[in-house]
């Protein structure tokens, strides 16, 4: 099984260590890094292109929508307008369940909307399918 490289946004300490579990209880051994907001992201993402290291941008980002500095609707539109960026797929993963939410999000290129599911076994099946989605759409890009 391939592993992969995710860049995760999201800003609560406990989503953070249930997404972790998750991933494990999977059985992948992905390398997830962990940013607590979107300026954490962007940060880390414009300085691995000072550092000239594009081709080990993430498979895939994992974005929470509603995180403090910067949300990730403004982190979705930023990175869509960079050319160096605009090709990592994104999934959105938050706790809104908002149709006008989700048709934004799919109409500026992210690949999936998930809402946050309230049961952990619930999120071990919602892992495995956002990893699926995740890893076909780098291989499509």
């Amino acid at each position: 099984m391939e592993k992969l490289f995710i860049l995760i946004a999201e800003d609560d300490e406990d989503d953070r260590f249930l997404l972790k579990a998750a991933f494990e209880e999977n059985k992948f051994s992905d390398e997830l890094f962990f940013v607590e907001n979107g300026i954490e992201l962007l940060d880390y993402l414009y300085s691995k292109t000072k550092n000239n290291s594009v081709e080990n941008n993430p498979h895939f980002i994992l974005l929470d929508l509603n995180m403090p500095k910067k949300n990730g609707k403004e982190v979705l539109k930023e990175l869509k307008a960079n050319t160096e960026f605009c090709k990592i797929p994104i999934i959105i993963f938050s706790t809104t369940n908002n149709e006008i939410e989700k048709k934004y999000c799919l109409e500026m290129d992210a690949v999936a909307y998930f809402t946050k599911p309230v049961s952990y076994v619930e999120l071990i099946h919602t892992v495995a399918e956002i990893r699926n989605i995740g890893i076909n759409s780098y291989k499509n890009k």
